[in-house]
């Protein structure tokens, strides 16, 4: 965990980026393994600076609130979570525990609601076919857009030529009362030509 956090802190200093442009790091650790002991299935971990004597935690001053656009020291350095998924009892009490369930289970029931799950599912799903099966799901899935392409597509051509026909309308109920045909071409956007053949 401190090897990848560091890893991308120190590629990003690589880039040449000034120190406060760096992106806070997030490490987020999904083990299917036994890390230490404790009875929780999620972990938070943090760099936090307390005073030994006052106890309090230690702040940025002004200007450096001012580059960073934070208050606290620990709020600059990476944050850790971990997920110990087999310790996790199914039990899904909010949506990070529907993500948890679905990692250990690599199930979805219907109700679960977290973003991006229903998407985590098609793929886990698409990449358990065979490798023929996966090239007719590619397949169904290019035949899937083209098709949404052309509704699309034919949509707006019929809304296009629905408001042809309409201005047509418009056009040819000005001229049955000898409407300028300038007033015409202005009020409808169509050429003198088009305006003629009515």
């Amino acid at each position: 965990m401190l090897y990848g956090s560091s890893k991308a802190i120190t590629e990003y200093i690589k880039k040449v980026i000034p120190i406060q442009k760096v992106n806070k790091v997030y490490s987020v650790n999904i083990l299917y393994f036994n890390l230490g002991h404790g009875d929780d299935y999620i972990y938070y971990g943090s760099t936090k600076f307390v005073g030994i004597h006052k106890n309090d935690e230690l702040r940025l001053n002004q200007s450096q609130q001012d580059v960073y656009k934070k208050s606290y020291v620990s709020e600059v350095y990476p944050e850790y979570y971990i997920i110990k998924v087999d310790e996790f009892d199914d039990i899904e009490k909010d949506t990070l525990d529907e993500w948890i369930y679905f990692l250990k289970n690599e199930d979805v029931k219907d109700n679960f609601t977290a973003k991006g799950l229903l998407e985590a599912k098609e793929k886990l799903d698409s990449m358990r076919l065979s490798p023929e099966d996966q090239t007719n799901y590619k397949s169904f899935l290019e035949d899937l857009h083209y098709e949404a392409s052309m509704l699309q597509t034919s949509k707006i051509e019929g809304q296009n030529e629905g408001r042809i026909e309409m201005k047509l309308e418009i056009a040819k109920s000005l001229k049955d009362i000898n409407t300028l045909i300038e007033t015409i071409i202005h009020s409808t956007g169509l050429t003198k030509a088009e305006i003629e053949k009515l």
